[in-house]
């Protein structure tokens, strides 16, 4: 018998590969970049217990599913709110505003799957503005907001904490 041993391949990525773009309450790896597929991005947010990840928005272009691999993800989908758990799969359709958190008292992992790929360069390119010294740079937040065709809903957080029993 052969012994099969993990190595370095085009068609493997291993379980410590991906590019990181950690957010302060958000940690993703880029497991498959956009510009890698025909039309597929995968990241693996991990969510700290009981944060939110982000709060309402709505993304134009993309359309994102996320497979629950440990922990509890809460969800609002338009009006609609969800919790989700290991194997469910929690389906954000692009242009209806949601937003996603952890819903448990442990550390929550997602696989976002992101239809069309490209959205990945978003966690790329807003992991800097979010881990300087002190407030974001808002203007380069919305420009780079702007330029993927994401809309935020920044006064959405409090209540979503508050709902949900959130913690900073």
């Amino acid at each position: 018998m052969t012994a099969v041993r993990p190595t370095a391949s085009a068609h493997v990525v291993r379980a410590g590969e991906g590019e990181r773009a950690d957010f302060p309450r958000l940690l993703n790896r880029l497991v498959l970049r956009g510009e890698r597929t025909a039309g597929v991005a995968i990241v693996e947010h991990t969510i700290r217990p009981r944060a939110l990840a982000a709060p309402m928005h709505t993304h134009v272009r993309e359309d994102e599913y996320s497979f629950v691999l440990s922990g509890k993800l809460g969800a609002q989908i338009g009006d609609e709110v969800v919790e989700a758990g290991p194997g469910d799969l929690v389906l954000k359709p692009r242009g209806v505003a949601h937003a996603f958190w952890n819903a448990g008292d442990e550390e929550t992992r997602v696989l976002e799957i992101i239809s069309p790929g490209g959205f990945d360069g978003y966690f790329v390119d807003m992991a800097p503005l979010l881990s300087m010294h002190g407030a974001p740079d808002l203007d380069a937040v919305a420009a780079l907001q702007e330029r993927f065709g994401l809309t935020m809903d920044m006064s959405s957080i409090e209540p979503l904490m508050r709902e949900h029993g959130l913690r900073r």
